[in-house]
């Protein structure tokens, strides 16, 4: 499984893109950061948004992912996927006619651009040739974070953004053989504070977290830091010395 990484930053500056990350080439996990960072070809191939929560660092690609697509090809359709609380605040809030057009109606409702396929967490539901699962996560709005599971029998976990939680370890755990994890780390240690009033985490809240699971996965990606705080972090996270553990790095390519 390839992990194309296009944003993968806790705010924004030069070089710090909000999270997204392309899988195989055709499954975008979350979508704060698109039609910057990938050519026109690379967008062509996307047919699904998996998102995790409905803010606007996370889907804020969306609008001009598929303003560049239809403009070309009028039977182009993006779908997200999400649990109906998600969905139902990116159509009322992104596209809404106000914000942007109601992208879910148009050319027609029977035949939109923006699908909205609504999930429920615990379940499997098939997504091209992926079997994903969301499950709940702790954050300070309605979130959950995906199990993906490739037809080769890979095993990605994303967890999007997350405080201490529980229930999306019980699903990781009921798996097998976990090849990559993508877990956030916002915040710096002197700051966990902030990151429980937020739902977020800092490195030793990782360690914590990463103590739940039965075994650890084979590679550890971690996202979401902040800029401000990335070489307090970095230095943080060393100290953990955990086996297989990367930052990720925008513009990047890594396999599980």
């Amino acid at each position: 499984m390839k992990i194309t990484v296009l944003g993968c930053s806790g705010a924004e500056f030069p070089n710090f893109g909000p999270p997204a990350f392309l899988i195989d080439d055709k499954i975008l996990l979350d979508a704060g950061t698109t039609t910057g960072s990938l050519h026109e070809k690379a967008q062509k191939k996307i047919s699904h948004v998996l998102i995790t929560h409905a803010h606007l660092d996370h889907i804020r690609g969306i609008p001009t992912l598929v303003d560049n697509m239809y403009l070309r090809n009028r039977s182009y359709s993006l779908t997200l996927v999400g649990i109906r609380e998600v969905l139902r605040a990116v159509s009322k809030n992104l596209f809404n006619n106000i914000l942007w057009p109601d992208l879910t109606k148009i050319p027609s409702p029977g035949s939109p651009v923006v699908r909205l396929k609504t999930i429920k967490t615990g379940r499997n539901y098939k997504i091209n040739n992926y079997k994903i699962t969301a499950g709940k996560v702790h954050h300070s709005i309605k979130s959950t974070g995906y199990i993906i599971e490739s037809s080769e029998g890979k095993k990605l976990i994303y967890t999007g953004d997350t405080g201490a939680t529980d229930t999306l370890w019980k699903k990781a755990n009921a798996k097998a053989g976990i090849d990559g994890l993508i877990i956030e780390v916002t915040f710096p240690n002197n700051m966990k504070e902030a990151a429980l009033r937020t739902g977020h985490l800092t490195p030793s809240m990782l360690s914590g977290e990463l103590k739940k699971l039965k075994e650890l996965p084979r590679k550890i990606f971690v996202t979401h830091a902040k800029p401000q705080f990335l070489n307090m972090i970095i230095k943080e996270l060393r100290n953990l010395k955990i086996k297989h553990l990367t930052l990720f790095k925008e513009g990047k390519t890594y396999f599980i």
